[in-house]
């Protein structure tokens, strides 16, 4: 008989997260287990509630097992869960609460990629000329309106057809994709393609929850940025296309009020050739407002 101070618990239905949580010794990581009481207690919770069948649960277990076989190194499938489930979403407003006025953070979103070429203001970040031009101002400025210098300003988006370059082979590597950083006035220019709304991949286990939930698959068009600068908080954020059809019913609610941008289409050769552009052409103007790091 095992030796012990108290009644030994032993598992039923009724005192089931008890019995699990009785189990846990002096845990060397005292957050994970923190963390670990919680998800336990609101898993038993769930299980109680919707009381799955055998089959409800290993259709479970299989979802959860193809998800992580969807991985690899261009595609993070659980991420996409994530995204779609707004957990992505919820965690980032926990962990980037921000003063009024701040830019205002939404997800990284699976396509980012390290190493993008550094370009000089003005550039174009599209390396195959294929779509609408886009000419994209702003400027990066602390919450007073001071321009800061030296602001790293990452960029990516999706071709004029809604794919990302690591999604298509024919794309030439790092396309619609760049790096640019802000002097002394804090201005940022450069030359792209406008933005296309887009399906999120539907052909792993995401998609078929989606399907299944009859929800929509398809992001609404917008620009990504990592926007960072020494002593201010780094923001990841989004700028979206104001008429976009999609902007109430975005697949993984990355929309946010504050982050929806006027894109004014011109016909007007003079000012293309300027831009260094082909007439027509669109432009979308924006501000990055960056706070202090804590």
């Amino acid at each position: 008989m095992p030796d012990t101070d108290g009644p030994i618990s032993y598992f039923t239905e009724d005192t089931s997260v008890e019995t699990v949580l009785a189990r846990m010794g002096e845990p060397e990581n005292a957050r994970l287990a923190e963390v670990m009481r919680s998800v336990i207690a609101h898993l038993h919770a769930v299980v109680k509630e919707v009381e799955p069948t055998y089959g409800e649960w290993m259709a479970a277990i299989r979802f959860l097992t193809e998800t992580g076989q969807m991985c690899d190194a261009k595609r993070q499938e659980y991420i996409l869960l994530s995204d779609v489930l707004g957990v992505s979403m919820l965690v980032d407003a926990i962990n980037t609460r921000r003063p009024s006025g701040a830019t205002e953070n939404t997800v990284l979103g699976p396509f980012h990629v390290e190493g993008a070429p550094d370009l000089a203001m003005g550039d174009t970040i599209s390396q195959d000329g294929q779509g609408e031009p886009l000419v994209v101002r702003g400027r990066v400025v602390d919450g007073d309106g001071t321009p800061v210098q030296g602001a790293v300003i990452d960029t990516w988006q999706t071709s004029h057809d809604g794919f990302y370059d690591v999604q298509q082979p024919e794309q030439p590597e790092n396309n619609l994709r760049g790096i640019f950083r802000t002097g002394a006035d804090g201005r940022f220019s450069y030359r792209s393609v406008k933005p296309s709304f887009y399906p999120i991949p539907d052909d792993g286990p995401v998609g078929q929850l989606l399907h299944g939930l009859g929800r929509g698959n398809i992001r609404p068009a917008h620009l990504h940025y990592i926007v960072s600068a020494p002593g201010f908080e780094t923001v990841t954020t989004h700028i979206f296309v104001h008429d976009d059809p999609y902007l109430d019913s975005d697949a993984v609610f990355g929309v946010k009020q504050s982050l929806i941008r006027e894109f004014v289409r011109h016909d007007d050769p003079d000012r293309a050739a300027e831009f260094g552009v082909a007439n027509p052409f669109w432009t979308v103007e924006t501000d990055f407002v960056l706070t202090p790091a804590a």
